[in-house]
């Protein structure tokens, strides 16, 4: 839901696997894919942590298992220990989000006890190194775009236009996307353990990859061992009004991190209130929508930089490094490093799919008028992040594929699952796990009070890890409790303090946690997103 899909896109090409799969031969009453043949992985990552690679081919189409396949890229790094626990699969969220590289995952849990499954990471269809790929408009996304907020009937119309140019462009992707809505991806995932031979899956999911987990479950309810679910999507809200609900918390997330600066003030020189941090910070984003640095920082690229601190604590210093080197050096090269960070240049994979998978799970509203109303009457509340969001998702409005019915979730056969949520998560408010609790009644949740890193577990919070290598160990969750809340409550992922406040055992500390933070978001592709 918003901008950090591009960036999960980018491990996507990098992480080839092998040369194409054999054609599948399908067979109706259940498809049976043919089992995958697996060999070395190209990727230093992947072959340093003795990772095998592979496709799975499946039908494009699940009603015509006889008719076109795609080829899903898959990677498996083996169990360590004599004891089995079968495989799991994992899921960095979205949708669009590369997870090949998440094989590795199972390194990052505490006490070994991540050794003992085989843990498979995977492309989901049109991601990366699946085949075909997704792409639409590799420019889309390029330097100094128009103004966000659209202050004129013009500015308005040229977004619009812009929006529907892109959504015409993914029409070349043809019948491919009719079939890449979440349900079929929770069907690809049930053809990946029948080729693993498995009767029953284990699964990580982040994000985005909490919702293809509910999916997963609710209609596979007996083939579920366990699942870890982190940063929960509300599945009453798909995805529309998530995307209203963001904006919200974005806004308030923003203005922690602004409260953040303040507190910092002797560092970066940026204001001693985050209300004056706030004013400089808008400040700067309409000097940028008149006058783009260097031509290529505009205003919309400025929100799209600070996005990421609405999302993470990890990022807040070089972002705030990249702020006080614009204010009070001019130095722009910084600030388009990070946008390039998280949008590399002419590489739309991940924001294709994205809309693919969003545009088509639901049938969005086609009256341009609902949009505009909920979206200013929105912004007036929140201004950070709202117009921004609203123009990420208008391909909807043009969307050429035909939209779906979203699944209604429903976990009240399926086994004990393992939630985590931080309480002030803004791409999946904290709501949609107390929701998801509600609907999995064997479940247990994990919340962090005041914590805003969204799907932060195995970030090195011991509180939160030691009970993820609980749980997939022995299976034991926290016991549940009465009532609409968490039953376990962490202390959040730490703010960072900056290297020259910090003593020399806070910066010890602040770079192990950021080492182990950085070990889990590098098979993310740094920057795991909605």
């Amino acid at each position: 839901m918003r901008k950090i899909v591009t960036a999960l896109a980018a491990v996507a090409v990098a992480a080839g696997t092998l040369a194409a799969a054999p054609a599948a031969t399908a067979v109706q009453a259940g498809y049976d894919p043919p089992p995958i043949k697996w060999g070395p992985c190209t990727t230093p990552s992947l072959k340093k942590a003795g990772a095998e690679c592979g496709f799975l081919v499946v039908p494009m189409d699940y009603a015509r298992p006889s008719g076109e396949t795609v080829q899903i890229a898959v990677s498996r790094v083996k169990h360590k220990t004599a004891q089995y626990q079968g495989v799991m699969l994992v899921n960095p969220g979205g949708p669009g989000g590369s997870g090949l590289g998440l094989s590795r995952l199972g390194g990052n849990v505490p006490r070994h006890a991540g050794d003992s499954y085989d843990w498979i990471g995977f492309d989901p269809r049109g991601v990366g190194s699946s085949k075909p790929a997704i792409t639409c408009d590799g420019k889309y996304f390029s330097y100094a775009r128009p103004a966000y907020v659209p202050k004129t009937p013009q500015l308005e119309n040229t977004w619009r236009e812009r929006a529907k140019g892109y959504a015409d462009a993914c029409a070349k992707n043809g019948p491919l996307l009719d079939h890449v809505k979440t349900i079929e991806v929770a069907q690809d995932m049930d053809s990946l353990r029948k080729a693993l031979g498995e009767k029953q899956i284990n699964f990580y999911g982040f994000s985005y990859g909490t919702y293809l987990g509910q999916v997963y479950s609710t209609r596979y309810p007996d083939r579920v061992r366990r699942m870890v679910l982190d940063g929960n999507v509300d599945p009453r809200k798909v995805w529309y009004q998530a995307n209203l609900d963001q904006d919200v918390a974005f806004d308030r997330n923003i203005k922690i991190y602004f409260d953040w600066l303040a507190k910092y003030d002797g560092v970066y020189h940026l204001g001693k209130t985050g209300i004056a941090v706030e004013q400089l910070w808008y400040d700067q984003q309409r000097k940028l929508d008149r006058s783009p640095a260097g031509g290529v920082i505009g205003g919309d690229e400025w929100t799209d930089i600070f996005l990421q601190a609405g999302y993470y604590v990890f990022g807040w210093e070089d972002m705030a490094k990249a702020f006080d080197g614009w204010v009070h050096r001019g130095d722009w090269q910084t600030l388009k490093t990070l946008y390039d960070n998280s949008n590399p240049p002419g590489d739309d994979n991940g924001y294709a799919v994205y809309s693919a998978v969003q545009c088509t799970d639901v049938q969005w509203p086609q009256d341009w008028n609902r949009w505009r109303r909920d979206t200013w009457s929105t912004y007036f509340r929140a201004p950070f992040e709202t117009w921004g969001n609203t123009w990420f998702n208008a391909p909807c409005l043009n969307w050429p594929a035909k939209a779906g019915q979203p699944v209604e979730v429903n976990g009240a056969k399926v086994p004990g699952l393992l939630l985590v949520s931080e309480e002030l998560d803004a791409a999946t408010p904290y709501e949609g796990s107390l929701e998801v609790r509600k609907r999995y009644p064997r479940s247990s949740l994990i919340s962090a009070p005041g914590g805003t890193t969204h799907a932060g577990s195995l970030s090195g919070v011991a509180c939160v890890d030691d009970k993820v290598a609980d749980y997939l160990a022995t299976g034991a969750l926290p016991k549940r409790v009465p009532g609409d809340r968490s039953d376990a409550q962490c202390a959040p992922v730490p703010q960072p303090v900056p290297a020259p406040v910090a003593s020399g055992a806070q910066q010890k500390a602040d770079a192990d946690a950021k080492a182990a933070a950085q070990a889990k978001q590098d098979p993310l592709a740094r920057l795991l997103r909605f």
